[in-house]
């Protein structure tokens, strides 16, 4: 799933070699800024060609494709047998896994750009598998991941964007309303929310009882969840963030329309080191050991050291890439504007 898992930290198992090769490409007919899931040996990927594919790890090759009646900026969640992914026709779509047959679609009154994520119920009684996704409806809708049928509804006061995180019985996201909403998965109420001081186009990543995202307003946020409050800003200059952060055990990981890789203390926000793109970093860093992988509107995807933000590779696609790159087995798959998925690897 989108950020690997849950709680959105964007940390992948495993390690990279310190060279990529390319290893394949998949052509699609619309720019490629959905994330892909790499899931049992296939990679389940969106684009802006109103389709869903299901794609061989190995080579490539389609496995299947569904049609949407919109673009699909969403990344698809994959989970028991099932890919679960928005699309700018406003549904929530449940697709069967191994064959892209549609189970159930789920209607919101707006596009669904961020990706879906999932709960366990602990309701006596209740289906135990739950579908969150937030839409441009200004709700966040929970979903039966059984039959499609909403358990509840939460309504913010404008657009929400990024994907809800999901952890300690809490799900977690902001929007365009300038608020960071907590609220109880059991019956979806709000337990808190806190002014972020700016709207929030990304995704929340959560650990350790701290909430990590950055704001339009060129600020990027620690919050304590049980205080309530900031735990530390980073401000560096006057850029706004889009990408999702990724949360170590030290250190947190994400980009700036700086067209800079930040890497800051995760205890108190000091700043660590910062990588120089040449192009905005809307993207997603994911980390995989001791490298953080990247792409960048300059068109290229980068491999930097977690310890020292040097460069350690690069490839030059040529388009932006807006695409959060996904880690598995020793491969990284990423979408690109061109309208191509890639994946890369050890040669």
């Amino acid at each position: 799933m989108f950020r690997g898992g849950p709680a959105l930290t964007g940390v992948a198992a495993g390690r990279l070699p310190d060279r990529l090769s390319l290893l394949w490409t998949f052509k699609t007919g619309g720019p490629v800024k959905s994330s892909p899931a790499l899931v049992g040996g296939r990679v389940f990927i969106g684009s802006d060609d109103g389709k869903v594919y299901a794609l061989g790890l190995a080579d490539g090759g389609k496995a299947w494709e569904f049609k949407t009646g919109g673009g699909v900026e969403s990344s698809p969640l994959v989970l028991e047998g099932r890919v679960y992914v928005g699309s700018s026709d406003a549904f929530l779509y449940a697709l069967d896994a191994a064959s892209g047959k549609p189970v159930w679609k789920y209607e919101t009154g707006d596009k669904i750009l961020g990706a879906p994520n999932w709960v366990r119920s602990a309701k006596p009684g209740a289906h135990a598998l739950q579908i969150l996704a937030g839409s441009y409806d200004y709700k966040l809708h929970c979903v039966d991941a059984a039959t499609g049928h909403s358990n509840w509804v939460y309504e913010t006061s404008n657009y929400i964007n990024g994907s809800p995180a999901v952890a300690d019985g809490q799900t977690v996201f902001g929007g365009c309303d300038g608020l960071l909403h907590v609220l109880s998965l059991a019956d979806g109420k709000e337990v808190k929310e806190v002014d972020a001081g700016a709207y929030i186009a990304a995704s929340v990543a959560l650990a350790g009882g701290r909430a990590y995202f950055g704001q339009y307003e060129n600020e990027f946020l620690c919050v304590d969840l049980n205080a309530g409050k900031k735990a530390w800003v980073f401000k560096d200059r006057d850029f706004p963030y889009f990408s999702s952060p990724a949360v170590t055990a030290d250190v947190v990981v994400f980009g700036g329309r700086d067209k800079l890789l930040h890497c800051v203390k995760r205890a108190d926000g000091q700043p660590v080191w910062s990588f120089a793109t040449r192009g905005k970093v809307d993207s997603s860093p994911a980390v995989c050991g001791d490298k953080v992988v990247v792409g960048s509107d300059d068109g290229r995807l980068y491999l930097v050291s977690l310890a020292s933000g040097k460069e350690l590779w690069s490839y030059e696609i040529g388009q932006p890439i807006g695409s959060s790159p996904a880690v598995a087995g020793g491969k990284v798959v990423v979408g690109c504007d061109d309208g191509n998925v890639y994946c890369l690897g050890a040669p």
